[in-house]
């Protein structure tokens, strides 16, 4: 029986790797894990990223920018239309805190948060899946939430954002069975509540099982790992890292 290497440590060395959402919060982190493991970068996001460039430059790592709109087919038909990309950290997203039922453009907000975080993972992971198959597989890890598979961790989360992320854990397990057979892993990660812009005005973290919220560099980590030879058998998860708020 054929045997796979085994890394005895997880590396990205040699691999390039397109971060969306970079310029802050879980995907600059990500962005920096992978290059301390020694990837190539693409960072991509609608904001500058020199921070997250400068950070990860500092680290030994090339990388480029793609600064654009996810919800612009030709702008993501462009991120696959260069050189091998080897894996995909998707960790852009939106949340809206205002209360749905006291927002008048309620229905237009439903439709902007289903454009972004489910709409875009799902054609981000198909142009993913028709580039790495074509040069030999690679990896997708998408972005999650534990609101996905709880409602929210509080009274205050809004259901068109726990809708979304529903949905991506769907997505992630029909691609997976779409991709897989052609080497390409499709994982996500479920993040309880992270110290990020998104949550700056929060204050459930001493209501939490650790009592504090995560901070963005405990999702890079995961999420790296996903993007790594060392998931070689790992396809159609849901990764729950939330501190133990949910359990199940």
């Amino acid at each position: 029986m054929p045997t796979l290497p085994i890394p005895s440590a997880i590396s990205m060395q040699g691999k390039r790797v397109l971060v969306t959402g970079a310029a802050s919060g879980i995907g600059k982190a990500t962005a920096i894990v992978l290059a301390e493991l020694g990837a190539e970068l693409v960072l991509c996001d609608l904001s500058a990223m020199g921070a997250t460039r400068d950070e990860v430059q500092s680290r030994g790592a090339t990388c480029t920018t793609a600064m654009g709109d996810l919800t612009d087919g030709a702008f993501m038909s462009g991120l696959f239309a260069g050189e091998r990309l080897h894996a995909v950290a998707h960790c852009a997203g939106i949340l809206m805190g205002r209360p749905w039922n006291e927002d008048a453009n309620w229905n237009a907000r439903f439709h902007r948060m289903m454009d972004v975080n489910v709409r875009v993972p799902l054609e981000l992971a198909f142009a993913a899946t028709e580039h790495m198959a074509g040069h030999g597989g690679g990896h997708i890890v998408l972005v999650g939430s534990v609101a996905g598979k709880t409602g929210g961790t509080s009274l205050s989360t809004p259901p068109d954002y726990s809708a979304s992320k529903g949905a991506v854990h769907a997505l992630v397990k029909w691609m997976s069975r779409n991709a897989v057979g052609r080497g390409v892993m499709v994982n996500a990660v479920a993040p309880g509540p992270v110290q990020t812009a998104m949550t700056r005005n929060s204050n459930m973290g001493p209501t939490l099982p650790l009592g504090r919220m995560g901070h963005p560099e405990e999702l890079a980590w995961p999420i790296a790992f996903l993007c790594s030879s060392a998931a070689s058998y790992m396809s159609g998860a849901i990764l729950d890292v939330n501190g133990g708020a949910f359990v199940g």
